[in-house]
């Protein structure tokens, strides 16, 4: 029986509808490929509370847990572990988004977001977005 390993996403979405990537950088697993920003749920973190702080490492951002609304998960077994990763919504954050830990960031219209290789977990969460937004 493979661990399940609980990480969290969120599609941030500007006011063009724009969706926001980060590609994974050079020396993590999955190096190279998109993904929407996001990360582990540290042990005694609720989901948001992990989201509110990887935004904030990863990219910079302050997001208030208001602003965060469900909109649908990932349930992906991958070879060593099963991946559980809710995918939040935020329209609303402070700062412009900066790649921390030296990643590449790209603002795609949902439509154009399968030009974008990504984890296999994260390709189902495409159809959702292209309904929300459009």
């Amino acid at each position: 029986m493979s661990r399940i390993v609980l990480v969290v996403a969120c599609a941030l979405i500007d006011a063009d509808g724009r969706v926001l990537l980060a590609q994974r950088p050079e020396g993590k697993s999955m190096a190279g490929l998109w993904e929407f920003p996001g990360g582990k749920v540290e042990t005694g973190e609720r989901p948001e509370e992990s989201l509110i702080r990887e935004l904030r490492e990863e990219l910079g951002l302050t997001v208030k847990e208001a602003c965060l609304a469900p909109l649908t998960f990932a349930s992906h077994a991958y070879e060593d572990f099963h991946l559980l990763m809710p995918l939040f919504v935020c329209r609303r954050w402070e700062g412009t988004p900066t790649g921390r830990e030296g990643q590449a960031l790209k603002w795609v219209r949902p439509v154009r977001l399968r030009d974008y290789p990504m984890p296999a977990a994260d390709e189902p969460l495409i159809p959702f977005l292209m309904d929300l937004v459009g």
